[in-house]
C-alpha cells in the first residue's frame, strides 16, 4: 500500500507547484498596477508593439479586400522601369504617363524587382500585398526605435497604427514610393542606434537612392557622423555614401550622365500648385516664384543654423554613451535627426499628400519632446491629421498645418539643451 501513498504525495505537489506559479503570475501581472504599466510605462511599449502589429496584419488585409485600390503613379513607374528593362538607360528617354522619370537609381532597380513580381505590373493585388508588407517592417523598425528610447507611453501606438486612414491609403491603396524609402531609412536608424555606422550609411544611402527627401536628415546625420567617428571617420562614412550612390547610378551615368543627374536630384523641381497642401493660400503666381523658393530655403538654412550647436552637444553626448549599451541614451541621436527631417518638411516648396510618411512615425516622438501638455500634444497631432485629410486643401488647412509645425519647432527649441531628466533615466535604466 506504501508505492500508491507515495504516488498520490507527488501528484499533490505537482498540483501545488502549479497553483503557486499561477499565484505569482497573478501577482505579478494579473493586476491593475500592471495594466496601468502597459498603458503608460514606456518599458513594457514593446508589449504593445506585438499586438499592434498582429492587428495591423488583419486591418490592412480588410482594407486592401474591401476598398479600391486607386491609381496615381504605380503604372507611371512601371513605364518607367519598363524602359530600363527594354535597354533604355538615358535618362532623358524613361518617361511615364505622369512624365518624366524624377527619381534616383535605386528608385529603378526596386520597382524592376516588382515589375516582375507583379507579372510586369499587372498583378496590384499582389503588389499591395508587398507594400503590407512594406508597412508592416517600417513599423515594427519605428517601433523597435520607440521601446529601445523609452520617450513615448505605450498608448501613443495606437494612435500611430489607428488614426490614420490616409498612411494606410498611402501605403496599401496608392504604392508611392515614399514608403519604401522610408522603410530603408529607419533601419538605417536602428543601426546607427546600436552603433553598426557603416551598415547604416549603406542602407541610408540607398533610401536616398529610392528618393531624395532622405537628404532632410542629411544635417543632423552629419553631425552624428563627426561627434562619433571624427573627422577620418566622416570622410569614410561620406565616402561610402557617395560611392553607393555612384555604382548604382553608374549605367545611367554612362549613358547620359547630365540627364540623370538633372533629371534624379533635380533641386529646382517646381511641383504643381493643385496638389499643394501647405500653400494653398497663397496665388500659384506666388507658389511658382523663384523668389519664393529662394526665402524658404533661406529660412531652412537659418533654422538648422540655430539648432545646430545643440544638436552637435546631442551627438557628442551620444557618442560618450552609446558604448554604456542603455537604449534611453538614444534620444540623444534621435531628436535632431527627427527635429532636421521636421524643419524640412515645415519648409518644403510644396508637400503632397503622400509626404505624409516622411514625418508621420516621428511626430509622436516629436511631440513628447515638446515641454507642452499630454492633451496639447495630442491636438496637434489630431489638427495635423486632419490637415492632410482634407481634400483638396483649403486655406484654413493649409495654415493650420504651419502652425502646428510651427507649435512643435518652437517647443523642441525652448527644450534643445539636454536635460538633467536625461540623466536620472539613464541611472534608472542602468
Amino acid at each position: 500500500m506504501a508505492p500508491p501513498a507515495k504516488r498520490h504525495r507527488t501528484q499533490r505537489t505537482k498540483i501545488q507547484v502549479v497553483k503557486e506559479r499561477f499565484t505569482k503570475f497573478q501577482t505579478k501581472y494579473l493586476t491593475t498596477e500592471f495594466a496601468e504599466r502597459l498603458v503608460f510605462d514606456p518599458s513594457l511599449l514593446w508589449v504593445s508593439a506585438i499586438l499592434l502589429l498582429v492587428g495591423e496584419l488583419f486591418v490592412n488585409v480588410l482594407v486592401i479586400q474591401h476598398i479600391p485600390y486607386t491609381e496615381i503613379d504605380w503604372i507611371a513607374y512601371m513605364q518607367e522601369v519598363e524602359g530600363v528593362v527594354n535597354g533604355t538607360w538615358d535618362y532623358s528617354k524613361l518617361k511615364g504617363d505622369t512624365g518624366p522619370l524624377v527619381y534616383p537609381a535605386g528608385f529603378v532597380y526596386f520597382f524592376t524587382i516588382l515589375y516582375y513580381i507583379t507579372n510586369y505590373g499587372k498583378n496590384i493585388r499582389l503588389a499591395q500585398y508587398i507594400f503590407c508588407g512594406i508597412y508592416l517592417i517600417t513599423l515594427a523598425l519605428v517601433f523597435r526605435i520607440y521601446s529601445m528610447s523609452r520617450k513615448i507611453p505605450p498608448y501613443m501606438l495606437v494612435f500611430i497604427c489607428c488614426t490614420s486612414y490616409r498612411i494606410h491609403s498611402i501605403y496599401v491603396l496608392r504604392l508611392f514610393n515614399d514608403p519604401v524609402a522610408m522603410m530603408f531609412l529607419y533601419c538605417s536608424v536602428n543601426l546607427f542606434m546600436e552603433g553598426y555606422w557603416t551598415l547604416g550609411s549603406v542602407f541610408y544611402s540607398f533610401a536616398v537612392s529610392i528618393k531624395m527627401n532622405i537628404l532632410l536628415f542629411a544635417p543632423a546625420l552629419l553631425l552624428a557622423y563627426i561627434a562619433s567617428q571624427g573627422l577620418y571617420g566622416t570622410l569614410k562614412q561620406l565616402s561610402i555614401c557617395a560611392v553607393l550612390q555612384i555604382l548604382l547610378g553608374a549605367p545611367f551615368l554612362l549613358a547620359n550622365p547630365m540627364a540623370y543627374l538633372i533629371g534624379s536630384f533635380n533641386l529646382g523641381r517646381v511641383f504643381l500648385f493643385e496638389w499643394t497642401v501647405n500653400w494653398r493660400f497663397l496665388s500659384e503666381e506666388v507658389f511658382i516664384h523663384p523668389g519664393f523658393h529662394v526665402t524658404l530655403l533661406l529660412l531652412h538654412l537659418l533654422l538648422l543654423a540655430m539648432f545646430a550647436k545643440p544638436w552637435f552637444r546631442y551627438m557628442e553626448n551620444f557618442a560618450k554613451l552609446q558604448p554604456t549599451g542603455v537604449g534611453i541614451v538614444s534620444q540623444l541621436f534621435l531628436l535632431p535627426l527627427f527635429t532636421a527631417n521636421l524643419i524640412g518638411v515645415a519648409f518644403s516648396r510644396s508637400l503632397h499628400y503622400q509626404f505624409y510618411v516622411w514625418y508621420f512615425h516621428s511626430l509622436p516622438y516629436l511631440l513628447w519632446s515638446t515641454p507642452y501638455s499630454i492633451w496639447l500634444r495630442l491636438c496637434i497631432l489630431g489638427f495635423i491629421e486632419m490637415c492632410w485629410n482634407t481634400f483638396p486643401s483649403t486655406y484654413a488647412s493649409s495654415a493650420m498645418l504651419h502652425v502646428c509645425h510651427f507649435l512643435i519647432i518652437c517647443g523642441i527649441f525652448s527644450r534643445r539643451h539636454p536635460t538633467k531628466d536625461l540623466n536620472i533615466d539613464i541611472k534608472k535604466d542602468k
